[in-house]
């Protein structure tokens, strides 16, 4: 993560918190002062994360607080969001009514240009967080899903994983956007080069049922679509991982145990995958990262710690940087 900081601190953006009178945000938001990272934007009661940030003896210079009950922008924002959503059985009320959610405020100051980017979701579930964010922002041009992908830091490896979050049984054609999302974050934000593994319980056509061929049509789908992207499968987890299993058995797969970037094929698993792979490894977790969204907005898992709110925040102000107020990424 060094290299996200620093970059960060090049340029530092106007990140808006809609949870700005939680504790975690309050205590992130020093941090990220004191680093130089970004300049927080607290979404919340004035008076409330005024007494917080008096609390935790923090400078409130280079802090803003919004009240977005009491903000004259909430209006224009109302406007915007029933204007764009108008054919989508957004009412005037129902616009209004939306918009007294800190999180769709927060997402409108964003895509009005008031805001350079996004964190959420510490203390919302993920679907009540993400689903203003997929409203109000368009994804990028060339693909039609977003996706979660977490980042397990291992001693001697790193590890991408997907989609951990979003789409819970995706088809061929999203899985294959699914790999090139990811291999997009491992290559932008971390300078990696991806090498993608498309998991299964089969190993190149040992299994020939629907769950399988969606897979192995997913890698069919990637190569043409993006030829220069190495990907292989289906495989196996061990397959993909474990270069002595690759080098007696398939060694003609262009993956020899060295994936950077597994696939998993449902949500399911790659949740399962990556939580069992954090907790027993005992290794730095890094996410979810929401890659395919064309705006620099990050939702959060409930309960993160001030630590990992921090880094996704670099990683959203990094964003912030190349998109520059483009709807694209």
């Amino acid at each position: 993560m060094h290299g996200v900081f620093d970059q960060a601190r090049l340029d530092p953006k106007g990140i808006v918190f809609p949870e700005g009178e939680q504790d975690t945000i309050i205590r992130a938001a020093k941090m990220l002062v004191d680093e130089k990272i970004c300049k927080p934007i607290l979404l919340g009661n004035a008076e409330v994360i005024s007494d917080l940030l008096a609390e935790h003896e923090i400078d409130a210079t280079d802090i803003t607080v919004v009240d977005p009950s009491q903000d004259d922008r909430r209006q224009t924002y109302v406007e915007a969001y029933h204007k764009m959503r108008w054919r989508r059985g957004a009412t005037a009320v129902n616009a209004a009514k939306r918009l007294r959610d800190p999180v769709y405020f927060g997402n409108m100051m964003v895509q009005q240009g008031d805001a350079d980017g996004l964190i959420a979701g510490v203390s919302h579930s993920y679907p009540d967080t993400i689903r203003p964010a997929l409203r109000i922002h368009q994804t990028m041009s060339n693909v039609s899903k977003v996706a979660g992908v977490f980042l397990l830091l291992f001693e001697d490896r790193m590890l991408f994983i997907a989609d951990t979050t979003v789409n819970p049984d995706p088809s061929a054609e999203e899985l294959a956007e699914i790999a090139w999302l990811t291999a997009r974050v491992a290559n932008t934000y971390f300078d990696v080069d991806p090498r993608v593994a498309m998991l299964s319980y089969s190993n190149f056509g040992s299994n020939e049922d629907a769950a399988c061929l969606k897979v192995r049509k997913a890698v069919e789908i990637a190569k043409e679509r993006w030829p220069d992207l190495k990907i292989e499968g289906e495989m196996h987890a061990d397959t993909a991982v474990e270069p002595v299993i690759a080098e007696q058995t398939f060694p003609w797969s262009t993956i020899q145990g060295d994936a950077n970037i597994l696939i998993c094929p449902t949500l399911a698993a790659a949740n399962i995958a990556y939580k069992l792979l954090w907790r027993l490894g005992k290794v730095e977790a890094i996410g979810p990262i929401l890659s395919g969204i064309g705006a620099p907005v990050h939702i959060l898992q409930r309960g993160m710690e001030v630590n990992e709110i921090v880094n996704m925040t670099a990683l959203c102000v990094c964003k912030a940087q190349r998109t520059n107020g483009k709807t694209t990424a």
